[in-house]
């Protein structure tokens, strides 16, 4: 299955958890968790695979989703996230970052 659409079906069925960080900049952009969840259910493409480099994380080198899409209301939305196992059963997208995005940012 093509992975945006394995996030998207993630999304859509509450499958996903949001990063405090990811809380707070929402927040910052007087957005709210729901414009995060349109983008990405919104989206036509991931716009980059990245690898984390966080010395933090549980399985350092992951891959991280860079998604930036427009939210219901025409917002474009930024985020960032992984895809992560729980308890071996549950698949889950997790949310790490979440903002309004600014064209020509390159992230």
């Amino acid at each position: 299955m093509d992975i945006l659409n394995r996030i998207k079906r993630l999304v859509a069925g509450g499958r996903y958890r949001l990063s405090i960080k990811a809380h707070v900049e929402l927040d910052a952009d007087g957005l709210v968790p729901l414009d995060a969840v349109e983008a990405i259910l919104n989206a036509q493409s991931i716009k980059k695979v990245l690898r984390s480099r966080s010395p933090g994380r549980v399985h350092r080198g992951e891959k991280l989703y860079v998604i930036e899409s427009f939210n219901y209301t025409g917002s474009l939305i930024y985020t960032k996230g992984a895809i992560k196992r729980q308890e071996d059963q549950e698949i889950f997208y997790i949310l790490i970052s979440a903002k309004r995005s600014t064209l020509g940012d390159d992230y």
